[in-house]
């Protein structure tokens, strides 16, 4: 049994599921997907469950369960098409950062051209479910390409890729909103918003652990950008990300039963925020896989908020 195809990625839990059941050879094609570190998926499709539980709540409905798998399945194979194309392309930058040394590609565990394979694979089965959530998310979905597309060239160009992850992780807000109703709204806007600060917050947290490796590599993040006060940043960042959700949760006319979960994430993310330590690596990742459970308390709040005083059920 070869080392290098048993690493634990420094980033992966010891003990996931695809080091303790996954046969061998399918290891690298799940570590390339990520799926041994599932927090990107839960980050990735749960924007997308908060606009179908916003597009339920604004109709005085529970959220259609086929839909919700239905984005489940594309986050998770998106997310996998998505990491393969950034480790294709940071694939020099990745072999000179610890935490990336031994990912598949820069490890020699899969060629670069088996790794396309596998991105048109998983794109493929995408689109095929894309198809079936009609013309407004098939059109959000094709322009979302863009984003991804662009995501792995930002560190090399701006101090803020943090911020256009939150653009391309969130999209689903708009996608899983259309694909509810046909349409989109202020409402579906502000949440998309709100999940930008999000993540620009999250990944600012996650890059904490590569801020001496990024500083030697030329990689730029808000992170360095935010040195000192990168506690006050996020702090900043969640503010806002709260702020616009609330005024999601106004314009969509939502129950007040969204009210008590919704302070439920401010509290979890502004704990979050008083915890930030920029020497603190693994408390960084830590931090940023607790905003799974941010996730689901306003996608709780959402589905909760369909109630509303004076209508019956």
């Amino acid at each position: 049994m070869s080392t290098s195809t048993t690493t634990i990625l420094p980033d992966a839990v010891a003990g996931n599921w695809v080091d303790r059941h996954a046969p061998e050879r399918l290891r690298p094609w799940l570590k390339l997907g990520r799926f041994d570190r599932p927090a990107g998926i839960w980050l990735l499709m749960l924007p997308g469950w908060q606009g179908i539980a916003l597009a339920a709540a604004e109709r005085g409905r529970w959220p259609d369960p086929l839909l919700l798998l239905a984005v489940f399945v594309g986050a998770a194979l998106m997310r996998a098409a998505g990491c393969a194309f950034n480790d294709i392309v940071d694939r020099d930058f990745d072999a000179q950062v610890a935490r990336t040394a031994m990912r598949p590609i820069p490890a020699g565990q899969i060629s670069v051209k088996q790794a396309w394979m596998f991105l048109v694979g998983c794109s493929l089965v995408s689109l095929m479910i894309l198809l079936t959530l009609g013309w407004v998310a098939i059109g959000l979905g094709v322009l979302s390409l863009g984003l991804v597309a662009g995501y792995p060239f930002m560190k090399r160009i701006t101090w803020w890729p943090q911020a256009w992850l939150g653009l391309t992780f969130n999209w689903g807000a708009l996608l899983g909103y259309a694909a509810a109703t046909h349409h989109l709204s202020w409402s579906a806007a502000l949440l998309y918003a709100s999940g930008i600060f999000w993540t620009l917050g999250y990944d600012t947290i996650y890059a904490i652990q590569d801020i001496e490796d990024d500083a030697l590599a030329g990689i730029k993040s808000s992170t360095r950008r935010l040195g000192r006060h990168v506690r006050l940043g996020v702090a900043g960042f969640y503010a806002a990300s709260f702020a616009l959700l609330i005024a999601a949760a106004w314009v969509g006319n939502i129950g007040p039963l969204f009210l008590p979960l919704a302070g439920a994430f401010a509290l979890h993310l502004s704990r979050q925020a008083a915890a930030v330590r920029l020497d603190d690596g693994p408390g960084a990742l830590k931090l940023f896989k607790s905003n799974a459970l941010a996730g689901l308390m306003v996608f709780a709040g959402l589905v909760a908020g369909f109630w509303k005083p004076g209508v019956s059920f």
